[in-house]
């Protein structure tokens, strides 16, 4: 993921409307009553060979009017973990007082700035923009969001302002690095890892500039073993933006969590920690879902062990209540860890390097053809209403990071979630792929005539 855009503007402008036409996805509550939207969305938006998020602020402003501090705390929150901001306006209202100071407060962040006039339905609105120029900001195009009037020219311009990757001043090469993201939420342990880590290091550690809000890259190596640790562990800095606590935290909480899942992207594995003590949440469960969706390598560190290590039980309750609460990652490793004592934390960067690999395992085609003919051959295979069952014809392996296997059938809407998760535990039978989510398709195909 290239950056983070966050869509900013006062209440029924037409932000969720926006947002919506971006993602390509109904996600966003689209109603006339001014902050109708309440919780934040983020979704992903890929336009030529690049991808960021966007986010969807509109109900943070609720329905209060001008510039209230609960409205000032949310789009410093924004300000402060985006890399673009998008502003909106109503083109048919014109400009308010609410408008102007969100736009003074844009001017003096020094961030890059889009200011999206939308309800410019047709040429003949052309003239409303003229009056947002008050506003003193530059980047300014009519849109509408209703009749996807000017979207790809919004898109090229906010791609203009997408951070770059970043130009690695690394003498070594990147070969076998291995890229390791350190998520979890806030407070749990993120930042005394990494530097338990990086303090593991025995030959080479390099800081190495990321994306404009300059996190650190380090590199170290550990057993022989190069890493690129991904720094997520400072996401939640006090932004200069930000004194007061409550809804600001809350907001930057939000915030820093969509920043993590773009550090998740630059990942090969990531170590998602959980407090030994609060495991589960579903702030958790949201980041494994990212992971697992993105076909990234994953261990499971419970951290902060020591405040609770000695309770009767409680580590094997606690795998329970893992795989019981978070059964879509049922495959991930899992370590009791504490970062603050050291606790079992030379234990990870072995089995990060053995979760890396277990990404680039691959079946072979022979052993493929032996789990259709002894395995699922015996199998009750599903049907459906009208009596038709599955018939499997072949399969293959096509990719690996993660391991993808296509099969070949006559009916794929036949296939069951029951049975896909039956077929991906056969895989795993057939190779080690802990660690690893285990992609699998099916594909329609006509059996040829003998």
């Amino acid at each position: 993921m290239a950056g983070i855009i966050a869509i900013i503007g006062r209440p029924n402008v037409g932000k969720s409307s926006l947002f919506n036409r971006l993602t390509g996805r109904r996600d966003a509550i689209v109603d006339n009553t001014p902050g109708v939207t309440r919780d934040r969305l983020y979704g992903e938006v890929e336009w030529r060979d690049k991808s960021f998020y966007v986010i969807d602020t509109g109900g943070i402003l609720g329905e209060e009017s001008a510039f209230s501090k609960g409205i000032k705390l949310h789009v410093d929150a924004a300000i402060s973990e985006c890399d673009a901001v998008l502003m909106v306006t109503d083109g048919k209202a014109g400009v308010t007082s609410s408008d102007k100071e969100i736009a003074d407060l844009l001017r003096r962040s020094r961030k890059p700035v889009i200011l999206a006039v939308n309800k410019i339905d047709d040429i003949k609105h052309e003239d409303a923009i003229s009056d947002v120029y008050e506003l003193g900001l530059e980047n300014i195009i009519g849109v509408s969001a209703l009749h996807k009037r000017n979207l790809d020219e919004l898109l090229d311009l906010i791609i203009k302002f997408l951070p770059e990757e970043p130009e690695l001043d690394i003498s070594n090469s990147e070969s076998g690095v291995i890229k390791l993201a350190i998520a979890g939420r806030p407070n749990v342990g993120k930042s005394s890892l990494l530097n338990k880590l990086a303090g593991q290091e025995r030959s080479l550690v390099s800081p190495v500039a990321g994306t404009t809000r300059d996190p650190v890259d380090t590199l170290v190596n550990i057993e022989d073993q190069d890493f690129r640790l991904i720094d997520t562990a400072g996401l939640r800095r006090k932004s200069k933006f930000i004194n007061a606590k409550n809804s600001s935290e809350n907001d930057l909480e939000y915030y820093s969590f969509v920043r993590t899942l773009a550090a998740i992207d630059r990942s090969d594995v990531v170590l998602l920690l959980m407090d030994a003590e609060t495991p589960c949440t579903d702030q958790d469960k949201k980041i494994a879902a990212h992971i697992a969706s993105k076909g990234k390598g994953l261990v499971l560190i419970i951290n902060k062990w020591d405040l609770v290590a000695g309770k009767v039980k409680f580590g094997d309750n606690l795998i329970k209540k893992v795989k019981d609460e978070m059964p879509f990652v049922n495959w991930a490793p899992v370590i009791f860890a504490s970062a603050l004592t050291g606790r079992s934390t030379q234990k990870i960067a072995p089995l990060v390097k053995a979760v890396y690999a277990n990404r680039q395992n691959r079946i072979a085609t022979n052993q493929l053809n032996r789990l259709m003919r002894d395995v699922l051959a015996f199998d009750r295979l599903p049907s459906n209403k009208k009596g038709r069952t599955l018939k499997i014809y072949y399969c293959s392996q096509v990719d690996a990071e993660p391991p993808t296997f296509i099969f070949f059938v006559n009916e794929p809407e036949i296939v069951n979630n029951a049975f896909e998760n039956h077929v991906k535990n056969e895989l795993r039978n057939l190779a080690d792929f802990n660690g690893t989510p285990v992609r699998v398709f099916w594909r329609g195909k006509e059996r040829e005539s003998v």
